[in-house]
């Protein structure tokens, strides 16, 4: 399975990393190694001193599939969750100034923490989701699924262009406004729609 991440996907998120409001969906990939489940604590890796969070719905691909037309891109997916793309900042800030390729940033092992699935038909809509993380205690990012630039349907209907899916690959469908830092020590909560899907430590 492979993670596909849309990134810009919130117009205000593009805005405080400085970066142009994309007009199709902007993505790339993580490796099943960026995988961390079940609350396991995330190890802050030795190679950044600017370990940030990313809050993102993540939906869960049922059907192998290309070229999917919008219309038909519900049938692809049965389930949701919240994650997060932990991003090495100050690597991908270096890799960026050089015109390098920035995987070094986003795809090293456990940066993808996940909660349990939900299935979809559990909601009434998918673009009316609120979601927010905790960090200690406090609100440090929220957000809402309608204010996603491209919408789920969309963004399978883009990808799938391109990549096949498969049984079991996931979408990360962008962050909102509000990334930050975290620090050994922090504990990260995300809830969607006021359910805690996932609680873990930063050793």
């Amino acid at each position: 399975m492979k993670i596909i991440c849309i990134g810009r996907n919130y117009s205000e998120h593009a805005l405080e990393m400085k970066a142009e409001v994309p007009a199709n969906p902007v993505f790339f990939i993580k490796p099943d190694t960026c995988l961390l489940r079940n609350n396991q604590p995330f190890y802050y890796p030795p190679f950044t001193q600017d370990l940030q969070y990313e809050l993102e719905v993540v939906i869960r691909i049922n059907r192998l599939g290309r070229s999917i037309n919008k219309r038909f891109a519900n049938r692809y997916y049965d389930a949701v969750t919240l994650g997060i793309d932990f991003t090495a900042r100050d690597l991908q800030r270096e890799c960026k100034q050089k015109g390098l390729p920035w995987e070094i940033a986003k795809a090293f092992d456990y940066s993808a923490p996940i909660g349990d699935f939900i299935p979809k038909d559990d909601f009434e809509s998918l673009t009316n989701l609120d979601f927010r993380l905790e960090k200690n205690g406090e609100v440090v990012q929220q957000g809402n699924t309608h204010d996603m630039l491209f919408g789920v349907d969309e963004l399978i209907d883009y990808v799938s262009r391109f990549v096949t899916f498969r049984i079991g690959d996931l979408v990360f469908t962008g962050t909102p406004a509000g990334v930050g830092s975290v620090q050994i020590g922090d504990r990260l909560q995300a809830y969607l729609n006021e359910r805690l899907m996932f609680d873990f430590f930063v050793r």
